[in-house]
C-alpha cells in the first residue's frame, strides 16, 4: 500500500491555512517528498508525517515556491542525527540550481547526492534497503516556464501465487516467498521461474504528481489510469483558461479535463492561486468535467491499496 499526505497547497505565497508545495508518499516504511516549498516542516509535523523517512526529495522545478523550504529541512535533519544519505532528484540544472541552496544549508552530518533522473525511470531499492523491489519512480516533461517535470510512483503487484504448482515442481516452502518476491530457486538440478508458479500479474498501484504545467499530452499520458492524480490548479474560474496556458498552469476545468482524458480514479487540486480564498467555490467548474475530483487541503490523506483478488 502506499500513503500519500497533501502538505501544502498555495501556489507562490503561503497562507495562514496553505502552506506551500509539498507531498509526501509513504512505502514500507520509506518515503518520497515531491517538493519542498516554504512551511513543509510544520505542514508534516501538523499532518503527523515523519520527514526524517525521506530517502528522497523530488523537485518538478527550481521557482522558490517549491524549493525555498529546503534549507530549514536539511538543517533540521542534521540537528535530529539524521545519518542515512538523502538523495534529491529534478529536472535539468539540478547542480547549478541547488548550489545556494546547499550553501544555506550549511554541513550536514549525512551525505547529500544530487541525482540526474534516469531516463528510464528509479528503482527506489537502489536508494535504500526496505523499498519494495516492485516500487518505481519515473519522470515525465511538463510545461512550464523552467525546466519542469511531474512524476509518476508505481507499485507492480506480480501474480498470484499458486501453491500447488511450487509443490508439483518440488519446491520446498521455505523457497516460496523468494518465488514470491521475483527471484529464481534452485530445485536439484532445476532451475524454477517465477512465473512458473504465479498467475498472470495483477494491477498495481500508481500515483503522479504534476508540479506546475500547463495541460499537455505527457501528463495525460503519464497519469493513464492512475489511482491518484494530484494536479496543479492555480486558477479557479474558467475564463481564466488563457491566462493559465499563458502562465504554464492550469485551472479547475484543465486539470479536470485532464484527469478525464487519462482515466484516473480521484483527481485533487492543488496550488491555489491566493486570490482564491475558498477553493470549494470553484470546484463545480471541476466536478462538471469529472466528478471524483475533490479540492486539496494541506495534511489531507490518503492510502492505496491493492484491489482484492476476486
Amino acid at each position: 500500500m502506499i500513503d500519500i499526505t497533501l502538505l501544502g497547497t498555495s501556489a507562490l505565497v503561503p497562507l495562514p491555512d496553505r502552506a506551500l508545495t509539498a507531498v509526501a508518499l509513504t512505502c514500507a516504511g520509506h518515503s518520497i517528498l515531491f517538493d519542498c516549498g516554504e512551511g513543509t516542516q510544520a505542514a508534516a509535523r501538523k499532518a503527523g508525517v515523519s520527514l526524517m523517512k525521506a530517502d528522497l526529495i523530488a523537485l518538478t522545478h527550481y521557482h522558490g515556491d517549491h524549493i525555498f523550504g529546503m534549507p530549514g529541512l536539511l538543517q533540521t535533519m542534521c540537528c535530529l542525527g539524521r545519518t542515512e544519505t538523502l538523495y534529491i532528484t529534478g529536472p535539468a540544472g539540478l547542480k547549478e540550481e541547488l548550489s545556494p541552496i546547499l550553501k544555506l544549508a550549511g554541513w550536514t552530518s549525512y551525505e547529500i547526492v544530487l541525482l540526474p533522473f534516469p531516463v528510464d525511470g528509479l528503482r527506489l531499492e537502489t536508494l535504500a534497503k526496505g523499498w519494495p523491489p516492485e516500487a518505481k519512480l519515473t519522470a515525465f516533461s511538463t510545461e512550464h516556464r523552467v525546466p519542469s517535470q511531474g512524476y509518476c510512483f508505481t507499485l507492480d503487484r506480480a501474480g498470484k501465487f499458486m501453491p500447488e504448482k511450487a509443490k508439483a515442481l518440488g519446491v520446498p516452502t521455505n523457497q516460496w516467498g523468494l518465488l514470491q518476491k521475483g527471484q529464481s530457486v534452485q530445485v536439484g538440478e532445476a532451475v524454477i521461474r517465477p512465473d512458473q508458479v504465479l498467475g498472470e500479474p495483477r494491477k498495481g498501484l500508481k500515483f503522479v504528481f504534476t508540479g506546475d504545467t500547463a495541460a499537455c499530452p505527457a501528463l495525460t499520458c503519464a497519469a493513464a489510469d492512475a489511482d491518484l492524480l494530484i494536479s496543479e490548479a492555480t486558477y479557479g474560474e474558467n475564463e481564466q483558461g488563457a491566462l493559465a496556458v499563458d502562465h504554464g498552469h492550469m485551472n479547475f476545468a484543465q486539470a479536470a479535463e485532464t484527469a478525464a482524458k487519462a482515466n484516473v480514479k480521484e483527481l485533487w487540486l492543488a496550488h491555489y492561486s491566493q486570490m482564491i480564498e475558498d477553493p470549494q467555490e470553484y470546484l463545480p467548474n471541476a466536478t462538471a468535467i469529472f466528478s471524483n475530483a475533490i479540492c486539496g487541503q494541506d495534511g489531507m490523506g490518503t492510502t492505496l491499496q491493492f484491489e482484492k483478488d476476486r
